[in-house]
């Protein structure tokens, strides 16, 4: 059972290869997914966010208002350490349930954590391979401004607010290029699905 760690900054291209590694027949565990269940309204996590930060982070349907949870953390160090003392916890509980999930259904499985925040949170674990997406901070921002809608200031202050690909690039077992064409990444992806089956 390889259990590999997917991580890249935003728009590096990370969810196409694990989409090309799910197409292959690896089991995705999606952390940013995980994130999402368990702040639904009701649940300890968000009862826990609102504590901390405030009713007005809750909108009328009871529901995280992103939006607002984002004005009070992003760019406050303090604050996001307090947020990711919250959620990062109840996230590596249920990434862990869905790993010991998938063995038990198949003792082979290939199992890809897509996290976007594993140098932040997750970097120690015991991952059999840590593959990074990576392209240029620019190669990024492109993407985020023709295929998101974002601002050039919006792109720049979202890469800007992530770990250094540097970082990112220092804990990697593989590095994934994703800076040329998708052809390109999907063959990358491939490539590294032979490695895996092959044994790492």
């Amino acid at each position: 059972m390889p259990l590999v760690a997917l991580t890249g900054g935003i728009a590096s291209g990370k969810s196409t290869i694990a989409r090309r590694l799910a197409a292959r027949g690896a089991v995705i565990v999606d952390a940013d997914a995980i994130v999402r269940e368990v702040q639904q309204p009701g649940s300890p996590v968000l009862d826990a966010i609102a504590a901390a930060f405030g009713a007005d982070v809750i909108d009328d349907t009871g529901a995280l208002d992103r939006a607002a949870l984002g004005a009070r953390v992003f760019g406050n160090a303090e604050a996001l350490a307090r947020l990711n003392a919250i959620v990062h916890p109840a996230v590596r509980a249920e990434s862990a349930r869905r790993f010991a999930a998938a063995v038990a259904a198949d003792p082979g499985a290939v199992i890809v954590y897509d996290v976007p925040l594993l140098v932040e949170a997750r970097a120690d674990d015991p991952w059999d391979l840590i593959v990074v997406a990576d392209a240029p901070a620019a190669v990024r921002a492109r993407r985020l401004i023709e295929l998101r809608g974002l601002s050039e200031a919006e792109a720049s202050a979202r890469i800007a607010s992530q770990v250094s690909d540097e970082r990112r690039r220092a804990i990697a077992d593989v590095v994934v290029d994703t800076s040329g064409t998708l052809e390109d990444t999907l063959a990358a992806a491939d490539a590294l699905w032979e490695r895996i089956q092959a044994g790492v």
